[in-house]
């Protein structure tokens, strides 16, 4: 559901796809090829969000801030189920993994990688190509090219999912059982435990 606030009416990019069960409230602009999944919630009521092209914001993830802030994800910034961004500013290419936290005034740095369930607190300054892990969230080491591929890899599934569901999604009634000639599904990408093994 898109939501205008006081005046304010968020700004959507045609080729982008919102799920119907999103909340995108008021003064938030939204990029070319940007998915944002069921259930998260995009709050643009006290500040301003800017989630620039080829994002995404997964499942249940929610971004805000505090009164008069611009919360920022730059080109291809990818946002694991359930995290959280409260007033932080995440670089070009970045991910952060599911149900990590990402406080106020947080520079997350281009092409940098935030572990799963990490908390980044408020106004930490993350260099370009960092791994944080833990919570509180430290650097461990810098990311590698063969890493940045893989992430890169994977957030372009997601650039591609939001001309997918335009073309496909539609509400249905269930079938009762599976049938025969159902299809299996590709294997397109891959953990990065296991791509990191096969390249070893």
């Amino acid at each position: 559901m898109i939501y205008e606030f006081e005046g304010y009416k968020p700004i959507v990019d045609e080729s982008a796809y919102v799920h119907p069960q999103a909340a995108v409230t008021g003064n938030v602009i939204i990029g070319k090829d940007v998915y944002i999944a069921p259930g998260a919630a995009i709050r643009g009521d006290w500040g301003k969000i800017v989630i620039k092209d080829g994002c995404n914001v997964q499942e249940n993830c929610t971004i805000h801030m505090f009164p008069g802030v611009t919360v920022v994800l730059e080109e291809s910034a990818h946002i694991g189920h359930g995290a959280i961004i409260h007033g932080g500013h995440i670089g070009r290419n970045c991910l952060v993994g599911m149900n990590a936290v990402v406080m106020d005034n947080v520079e997350l740095g281009a092409e940098s990688i935030v572990g799963a369930l990490a908390f980044l607190k408020e106004g930490m300054q993350i260099p370009e190509r960092s791994l944080v892990v833990g919570n509180p969230g430290k650097i461990v080491k810098e990311v590698s090219d063969e890493m940045i591929k893989w992430k890169t890899q994977g957030t372009k599934l997601y650039q591609q999912l939001p001309n997918q569901l335009q073309g496909t999604l539609k509400e249905c009634e269930p079938l009762r059982e599976e049938p025969e000639d159902r299809p299996s599904q590709s294997k397109k990408y891959e953990t990065w435990g296991k791509t990191k093994d096969s390249e070893s």
